[in-house]
């Protein structure tokens, strides 16, 4: 999630430079809508779902890890 908010921040922020607008203004377009993509119109329900997937998969990451380990110290 704060990968996607620096992303839209700093591209945003080029937006306010006089002379970078269309430079800024595009990729924020981009990704505003590569968020309402996963989040069914809405950006910030895309990047909550984003970040929740992201933090599942990573749980299940560490549980593997957590067995994998536990499993050949016994052996």
């Amino acid at each position: 999630m704060l990968l996607m908010s620096g992303s839209l921040a700093s591209t945003w922020l080029l937006t306010c430079i006089p002379g970078l607008n269309q430079l800024g203004q595009i990729p924020t377009n981009m990704l505003l809508a590569f968020l309402d993509t996963f989040g069914s119109g809405c950006a910030l329900q895309g990047m909550l779902t984003i970040g929740l997937v992201c933090g599942f998969v990573g749980a299940l990451f560490d549980i593997y890890v957590f067995y994998s380990f536990r499993t050949q110290k016994g052996n």
